[in-house]
């Protein structure tokens, strides 16, 4: 199938930075002020058309394609540097763009594990923003493995995270470009089921948009899902130490850091109230999978509970609070884990107006 065509409006290109050639998308002025949208994990920047082209007209948007996604150069992902690489590339291609040089400021837009990527960034480059907003973000303490706000993990091989906890058919159909519904682990299914609430739908050209998006995924040890090794310890996989998977593993992802970066730019936390992927009873977590029955030899709520996603996260923003920062929530309603797509006004309304008052 055809490449679908871009939103008129948006354009694309490839940057070459000093690590590696990247290609986003842009909309707006040249001399506007950098919005920079990342996207989450099996996707890539097309999710984020809509809403870039929405933004007022004094923006600059700019999407990248993190490194194993969409058209940017396939280079392998290191994950004992947890979501470093992602951090490291945006800052290549933030000077790259002159972005934040000589005291230039971004606002820093992530959804899901392109949140945890511009946490990351955060911690490495807190004086480049004005601003951050998480979407539906990833745990601090990444995917999986861990039973409490403070991120414990509930093995010391961090168990049931990171590159084994793939489901097998779902790496065969992103692997073969499986475009068809009939099964609950393609793709499409899965968009349907759990990027998005039912019963919404994207518009059908739209749909295929992001489904090819999903299937711009790099697969293989060094991007989706990654490695992985054995493991003693209920349900048996532990990470090992390449790909995507394994960087948002909490062996290599703890973001805690950020509660102490200097200067502090204001956060913004939008997240859907139904999601069903980074919430406290994750349909993808192993814990809740287990206490549920789906998965077989749970060693109970003591050894391996849910992993409380959504607390973790609120519990590192208060502790960002207690060191002198700002934050908001805004849950809306009736949204599973792309509340910017699924219901845009209600995301548009909350986002343009913390834009606003952080320009």
């Amino acid at each position: 199938m055809a490449k679908e065509s871009l939103l008129k409006g948006i354009y694309s290109r490839t940057v070459p930075t000093s690590r590696l050639r990247t290609h986003l998308l842009a909309h707006g002025p040249e001399n506007g002020v950098p919005v920079v949208f990342l996207h989450g994990n099996v996707s890539s920047a097309r999710f984020w058309e809509e809403t870039m082209l929405a933004l007022p007209p004094r923006y600059r948007a700019i999407a990248p394609d993190l490194r194993g996604y969409g058209d940017t150069e396939a280079i392998a992902l290191d994950a004992v540097r947890g979501l470093r690489d992602w951090s490291d590339d945006l800052w290549a291609l933030s000077q790259a763009l002159g972005l934040t040089t000589d005291g230039a400021r971004c606002h820093l837009v992530g959804w899901s594990m392109g949140a945890g990527v511009a946490m990351q960034y955060a911690i490495d480059h807190p004086t480049d923003l004005a601003s951050l907003t998480f979407i539906d973000p990833v745990s601090p303490y990444g995917f999986g493995g861990t039973k409490d706000v403070a991120g414990t993990p509930c093995y010391p091989d961090f168990a049931g995270s990171g590159g084994g906890t793939a489901n097998p058919d779902f790496i065969r159909f992103l692997a073969a470009g499986e475009r068809g519904s009939d099964n609950p682990n393609c793709p499409r299914s899965v968009l349907n089921a759990f990027y998005f609430k039912p019963p919404f739908r994207a518009a059908p050209e739209r749909e295929e948009v992001v489904v090819s998006a999903m299937l711009s995924t790099r697969i293989g040890e060094g991007f989706y899902p990654g490695d992985m090794v054995p493991s003693p310890n209920w349900p048996g996989v532990a990470p090992g130490t390449k790909g995507i998977n394994n960087a948002m593993s909490p062996r290599y992802c703890n973001l805690s850091g950020f509660a102490k970066i200097q200067p502090k730019p204001d956060v913004l936390w939008i997240r859907g109230g139904d999601d069903q992927i980074v919430s406290d009873t994750s349909l993808f977590d192993f814990g809740f999978l287990g206490q549920l029955g789906a998965v077989p030899g749970w060693p109970g709520t003591e050894i391996y509970p849910p992993q409380p996603m959504v607390g973790q996260t609120r519990a590192l923003l208060e502790a960002y609070r207690r060191e002198g920062g700002k934050w908001n929530e805004e849950v809306v309603a009736g949204a599973g884990h792309s509340p910017h797509i699924e219901k845009p006004e209600e995301f548009r309304k909350a986002f343009f107006a913390f834009l606003e008052g952080h320009g």
